[in-house]
Order: C-alpha cells, then structure tokens, then sequence
C-alpha cells in the first residue's frame, strides 16, 4: 500500500487525528513538570505530651493505663454514626487535625465535613489534609479556600499539573500518576484516630439514592494512635506530596467576618443544607453519644494488641520494596492461617498466585470464606472481570464463595451485614478473620493494585471477639445477603440464593445483570489486564 493510498479520504482524518493528539500531548508533557519541593514547610504530629494535656488526652488517660500495650477499638459499621464520628471528633480537636484520604466529595456530607474543619481551624487548631489528588477534579476552589487559612496547610498526593482533563496526565505522566494514596484516617490531636475503608463523600455515608457502599472503620484510641500520627508524617513530608498552592491557583480574596466562610464553601454549604438528606445527618450530629462516652469512658471498645500495617509512601514513586510494602507486613505478622480464613473484599482480584496460595491453605485444611460483589453490586466492572476468570478454580480447591446482592432488604433497625458494613447496594469493607484469633480493618484490596501499586493502611487486631463477629456474619447473615457460587456436576458455574424459610433459587447465569454487561465482563477477562485492577 503506497503513502498515497493511505492518506486518502477517512484514513488520513484518521492520521491527522492521532498526529495532532501526539502533538498536544508532546506539548503538555513539556509544559506540565511538577514544580521543585524546596522550601516546602516541615511540621509533625502533636507531640505526645501535648496530645495527653489536651480534653480528649485526659479523658483517656486512665482506661488506656488499665489496658498498657494495648488499643481500645470500636468498630463503626453504622454509616451515619461513621460520619457523625469524624464531624465530632473534629468539634473535639483541641491542637491538631491529620486527615488523609483518596476521596473527598463535595457533597452533602463531604461539604459538612469540610465546614467542621473550617471550624477547627477558626478556634485555633491545626489542620493538615492530605488528599490523593486522583479523585479531587472540580475541588480546587474549595482547597485553594481551605488551604488559604492560617491553620489549614492542604497537600496533594501524586498530583496532576494539568488541571484539565486528568486524561492528559495520564497519557504524559503514566508511570507515576497510576500510583495513588489509597490511605484514610482522620486523627484528632494524636489521642482518636478513624481507620478503615471509607472515603469521603454521601455514597459511604449512606445519604444518596445512588449507589451506596456497605463499608467498615473502626476508631482507635491507644498507642496505635501514635503510629498512625507517625506514618502520617512520613506521607506529609514525602517527595509525592504537594502543597496545594504551588499546584492550583489561589483563592480569590474575600471579606473575612467574623463566623464567616468563604464563597466556595459557602456555596457548597447552601447547596448541602437546601437537600433534605441533609436533616438526618444534622439530627445525628446532634443526637450521638459518642465522644461523651468516649470521654466517660462509657464506649464498650475491644481492648486488643492492635499493630497498625502500611505502604511506605515512596511506593507512590514505585521506590518502595519487599519489607516497606503492606502486603509483607501482613504475612508476617499473620502468618498462615491454619483453621479458618473470612475474607471480605470489594474488589478481589486473587491472580494465579494468589489462587494457588489460598488453594494451598484449602488443601491444609483451612475453611475459606470469601464475599465479594456480584456483577450486578460491583461499581467497577473491570474489576469483576479479574475476579471471575478465577471463580472455577477457587471453587474446585473447596474455598466457599459469597457475592453480594445489589439490593438488600431486612425489616426492622437491623444491620443485615452487620460487621462488614452498614445495608447497601454495593460491598466496600476490606477486612478478614484468620483462625478466629486475628482480624484485619483498612483500606487493602486483595488485588494487584493494592499489592503493587497503591499504598495502604490498616489494623491486625489480635481479637477472637471481632474475629467471632465476622464469622458470625458469614454464617447468619452472609447466606442471605450474597449469592452463593457454586460448581455443578458438569463444572458450570451456577448462583445460589438463599431465603429465610429456607428455600433456595438458582440462577445459571450472574443473577440481575444484563447479557451485554456479562458479554463486556467475558472480554475484559481476556486481557492480561490483572496488574492494573
């Protein structure tokens, strides 16, 4: 074929077109270098002297000196209650907020969060949120406003430099931008921290009529804390984070009155408060107990020898290796499982290895359990599609798979998935039981991403109790909540869900999907795509 023929008609609108698209990124990637991290302010967690002379320290001083070595832990399945937890616990800070996270909406309950740091930072404490800035598109006004106080420094974790379309990142900048901050905790004067696998925003607070995550945090108080305030300096001085001034531009300047806030918020605020979702987030705040129990020493936590495992954050530049990576402190530290092993992840992506590591424990003789989402749940197709090429041999190595329904109905105030999270139309908690002695609580998927890529952070609570409650699940709650898959005589994979007089429904294809959304899930899981979910 000559260069003439291949320039004619569409074919050369075709050239043109990725010429240009080469071009505009040429021009962007020489346009877009992050600028030098020299002069970057330094600053750290509240020292722990200081941390014990604040209300909160006080208050906690004599049951954590019963209970030496030890972190009193709470989990918070309830949605509601897991957002009043951090509004309070920022109302309570008397010196320091750390706050880290991959998402932060700037809806209902994401705004009313952002109010409660406004005003922490108006009575003098100090705030440093650290955000990965993968999930921060259309946000910069209201973080160039936060990060404009005196009190308020906000960094960018990995950030994008072209403000645009993060597209444009991603194709100059791959390599780096790919790794993301998966992180959450919300730490109130190095005494209180809040753990787990939500994000900001109303789809983890329950407080939208779209997609809802059932989820899991807990709140620690104890010396665990202060390994926490620890790992959070390490990610605030590290060469990934970017104060947030020398990313976006500057907030406008405006009137500063007493009580006030500026324009951005107030306006996200305005548009917060006109939704009437917004009341039963309000009655909570105003109705919740908990930092009076906390204080009394009235909450019913689970004293436990809790170690706090993460990433170091030099994995965001792909630096970090072998005993700085999670996933190698949680071997160690839980070593093999030898009974039984719950498994609760949203996304669980096992890969060949993976497979034929739990096989191996199966083989032992160790009961697996594992629940996930179904297709019809999941809120990341892709995803689904490196689990389910692994369905068939997971299943024939004797390992029990659950995927939760889309839908969940209970009657009455009960939670249905109880410790995994409150009722929802998606799974979003990470956390396992491992010989009913050992529980995990974070944000670590078992899939590549988490392995490999991103950084992450959690709790391995030596606690048979919290063990007990997820094993309880899985056997009274589980069942009825999540499809059971299962292999037939022939081999086929077939759905299994369970009624509560005892009846059983089968489905031979993924129940509630469509055949396009499973044709598009058996392509998918062609590619050797598995790395990158």
């Amino acid at each position: 074929m000559s260069f003439a023929t291949l320039t004619d008609g569409s074919s050369a609108l075709r050239l043109m077109a990725i010429t240009m698209a080469l071009a505009i990124a040429t021009l962007i990637a020489g346009c877009s270098s992050l600028p030098p991290l020299e002069g970057r302010s330094e600053s750290s967690a509240l020292p722990l002297e200081a941390a014990r002379n604040t209300e909160l320290g006080q208050a906690l001083a004599p049951v954590e000196a019963a209970h030496p070595g030890m972190a009193g832990i709470y989990p918070l399945p309830d949605a509601a209650q897991a957002f009043a937890t951090r509004v309070l616990l920022a109302e309570a800070a008397e010196q320091t907020l750390d706050i880290q996270y991959y998402i932060w909406r700037d809806d209902i309950t994401g705004t009313l969060l952002l109010k409660a740091l406004w005003q922490a930072a108006e009575r003098g404490v100090r705030v440093r949120l650290l955000l990965d800035d993968n999930n921060t598109s259309g946000l910069d006004p209201l973080l160039a406003e936060l990060d404009a106080h005196p009190n308020i420094q906000v960094r960018l974790f990995n950030p994008f430099v072209y403000r645009g379309s993060r597209i444009w990142g991603y194709i100059t900048d791959f390599s780096r931008l790919n790794r993301r901050m998966h992180n959450k905790s919300f730490t109130a004067d190095n005494n209180a921290t809040v753990v787990g696998g939500r994000n900001v925003g109303d789809a983890y607070f329950g407080a939208t009529d779209g997609v809802l995550f059932s989820d899991l945090d807990v709140i620690a108080v104890g010396d665990v804390v202060r390994r926490v305030s620890d790992d959070f300096d390490l990610f605030w001085a590290s060469q990934s984070s970017y104060p947030a001034g020398r990313i976006i531009p500057e907030a406008e300047p405006y009137r500063d009155n007493a009580g006030s806030v500026p324009p951005s918020l107030k306006s996200a605020l305005d548009k917060a408060l006109s939704d009437p979702s917004a009341e039963a987030y309000i009655h909570a705040l105003k109705t919740s107990p908990f930092i009076r129990q906390l204080t009394r020493g009235e909450l019913d936590v689970t004293w436990a020898r809790t170690r706090m495992v993460s990433d170091d954050p030099s994995k965001g530049l792909g630096q970090a290796k072998g005993d700085a990576l999670l996933a190698s402190k949680l071997t160690t530290i839980i070593g093999h499982p030898t009974t039984t092993l719950d498994l609760v992840s949203p996304y669980f992506v096992p890969t060949d290895s993976g497979v034929k590591a739990l096989s191996d424990l199966a083989a032992k003789g160790v009961r697996i359990r594992v629940l996930t989402n179904s297709l019809s749940a999941t809120d990341v197709a892709a995803v689904h599609a490196g689990y389910a090429k692994h369905r068939k041999a997971l299943l024939e190595a004797g390992i029990q798979l659950y995927e939760l329904k889309d839908t969940i109905t209970h009657t009455g105030t009960e939670d249905p998935v109880g410790t995994f999270g409150h009722s929802a139309s998606s799974l979003h908690a990470k956390t396992f039981a491992a010989d009913g002695e050992r529980v995990f609580v974070g944000s670590f998927n078992f899939d590549p991403r988490s392995m490999l890529l991103n950084t992450e952070l959690g709790f391995v609570v030596d606690s048979p109790d919290l063990a007990r409650e997820i094993a309880s699940g899985f056997d009274r709650k589980v069942p009825l909540q999540a499809y059971e898959v299962r292999l037939s005589d022939e081999g086929d994979l077939y759905w299994v869900a369970r009624q509560t007089d005892g009846t059983e429904t089968r489905f031979d294809t993924e129940p509630d999907s469509s055949f396009w959304r499973r044709t598009a899930v058996s392509i998918i899981s062609i590619f050797p795509i598995d790395s990158l979910l």
